[in-house]
C-alpha cells in the first residue's frame, strides 16, 4: 500500500492538470498603468488610430509654412471621404508625445475637419535625424513643392548632415544636380532678396541669376526693387559682371564628339570642370526642353 499511495501521490500533479485543475494563478501579471507610447494602440502596433491632440509637428520639419487654401480643400476632402492614408509618426520620449515625420499637412487638415482622431503609421526602430530629414523632404518634394528658400535650407541640411557636395546630393535625392546647384544658389543672396522669393515678387530662376554677381554688386541690387524678370536679371548680370571683368581673363573649353560635333564652353571669368560641368547640364536640360516642345534646329 505504502508503494502504491507514493506513486499516486507522485502522479497526482500531472492528473490535475490533465484535467484542468491549477494550483497556482496562471493569467499573466499585467501592469497596471499603461505607457503612454501605448495608449489607444491596437494589437497591430504598426498602424493604430489615436488622439489628434497627441500628435504634434516635428520642430525640425523642412516645410513651415502650408497653403490655407489647399489645407481647406484637403479638410473638405476628409470630411466627404475620410481619412484615406495614415501618417507616419515616430515617439519623442523627450516631448512624451508622437511626432509627425511625414503628413503634416494631412494632419493640419484632420484637425480642421473636426477629426478627433487619426490613423498614423508607428514607427518603431531608431531613426537618425539625417533620415528623419530625408524622409521628411522627400515627402514634401514628391506632393508638394517646398517653397523655394525652404527646399535650398534642407539641401543645405542634409549637405552638412552627410558631408555630401551637391553633386552627391542629387544622386540620393535622384534629381538633376542642376535643379540643386541652383537652388543653392538662392542661399547666397541677401535677406531682402529671399523674402521677395517667398512672397512671390522674384522668380527663383531670376533670383538664380543674380547669385552669379560678386556679394558687394548683389548687396547694391538688393537694395533696389527694379529687377523681377529673368530677363531683367540676366542683363543686370552681364552689364555689371562686364564692368568688373575688364582685362580679366575667361575661360573657354572646346570638347569634340562624333561626327565633327563640337561643344565650345565660354565664361568672362576663370572657372573650373566642376564649374563646366554644371554649365553643360544647363545647357543639357535646355536642349531636352526644346526636344519636348519640338523647336526645330535653325
Amino acid at each position: 500500500m505504502a508503494t502504491t499511495r507514493s506513486l499516486l501521490d507522485g502522479v497526482r500533479s500531472h492528473l490535475d492538470e490533465s484535467i484542468g485543475v491549477r494550483t497556482t494563478e496562471s493569467r499573466p501579471q499585467l501592469s497596471p498603468i499603461a505607457s503612454p507610447r501605448d495608449i489607444g494602440r491596437r494589437a497591430n502596433r504598426s498602424f493604430g488610430r489615436i488622439e489628434i491632440e497627441r500628435i504634434q509637428p516635428d520642430p525640425q520639419q523642412p516645410r513651415t509654412d502650408f497653403d490655407d487654401e489647399a489645407l481647406e480643400r484637403l479638410a473638405a476632402s476628409i470630411r466627404d471621404k475620410g481619412q484615406l492614408a495614415p501618417i507616419r509618426v515616430r515617439w519623442s520620449e523627450p516631448d512624451a508625445c508622437w511626432l509627425i515625420i511625414s503628413g503634416e499637412r494631412r494632419w493640419r487638415a484632420a484637425q480642421r475637419a473636426g477629426l478627433k482622431a487619426i490613423d498614423c503609421y508607428f514607427l518603431e526602430q531608431h531613426l537618425s535625424p539625417t533620415q528623419i530629414l530625408e524622409e521628411q523632404l522627400i515627402e514634401n518634394l514628391l506632393r508638394e513643392d517646398l517653397q523655394p528658400i525652404e527646399e535650398a535650407e534642407s539641401f543645405r541640411r542634409l549637405m552638412e548632415v552627410n558631408k555630401w557636395n551637391g553633386k552627391q546630393l542629387a544622386e540620393a535625392l535622384r534629381m538633376n544636380p542642376t535643379r540643386v546647384s541652383r537652388s543653392l544658389a538662392l542661399l547666397k543672396l541677401p535677406h531682402e532678396m529671399r523674402t521677395r522669393i517667398e512672397s512671390g515678387e522674384l522668380s527663383p530662376r531670376a533670383g538664380y541669376e543674380l547669385s552669379k554677381l560678386p556679394d558687394q554688386q548683389l548687396a547694391k541690387v538688393s537694395q533696389t526693387n527694379s529687377v523681377k524678370s529673368i530677363t531683367a536679371a540676366q542683363a543686370t548680370v552681364r552689364q555689371r559682371k562686364g564692368k568688373s571683368a575688364v582685362g580679366s581673363r575667361g575661360t573657354k573649353q572646346t570638347f569634340f564628339a562624333d561626327h565633327d560635333w563640337q561643344v565650345i564652353v565660354k565664361s568672362p571669368r576663370k572657372g573650373d570642370y566642376h564649374q563646366i560641368e554644371q554649365a553643360l547640364l544647363t545647357a543639357l536640360e535646355e536642349v531636352r526642353l526644346r526636344i519636348d516642345n519640338r523647336v526645330k534646329l535653325l
